[in-house]
């Protein structure tokens, strides 16, 4: 069976969180509590089985004392292009305000901006190929009496 880009994606996650508490010398059950999740919730997120927001993933990054911009590149939630939009994508992640489905619809259409204006850039034009602008060209606007 062909898993899913984002079961792979949780599974990935979920591996590398177990990675982390290991080397962090911390048990399951400790780790759930310094995060404010449950035992068995922390266990699926590591199997694979459940996929958590991005305030859980929040503090269990913060509980592991690692990057959480790193955990949401693991997580799919930010490109690994940080050079790309990851200031507003890490905004819109941390703002408390927002549920989980805005903050995903958000991003969703940031993402197709960047996607649209990548493509735009693409194809535009030279500089030296550039047309006028009206103001620039006196033909192009005749005047109006």
């Amino acid at each position: 069976m062909v898993k899913s880009k984002v079961t792979s994606a949780v599974g990935t996650l979920g591996e590398y969180l177990k990675e982390q508490r290991i080397s962090a010398e911390m048990s399951l059950r400790q780790l759930a509590d310094q995060a404010g999740v449950s035992n068995p919730y922390l266990s699926q997120i590591e199997r694979g089985l459940r996929k958590p927001s991005a305030e859980v993933l929040q503090q269990i990054a913060k509980a592991l004392r690692i990057s959480a911009e790193q955990v949401y590149v693991r997580a799919g939630i930010l490109s690994p292009d940080s050079n790309v939009g990851g200031s507003v994508e890490l905004a819109v992640l941390a703002d408390p305000t927002l549920t989980e489905r805005q903050k995903h619809s958000l991003l969703d259409v940031y993402h197709s901006f960047l996607a649209l204006n990548s493509r735009v850039t693409d194809d535009a034009p030279a500089a030296d190929e550039e047309a006028p602008h009206p103001e620039e060209n006196p033909d192009a606007h005749p005047a109006q009496d």
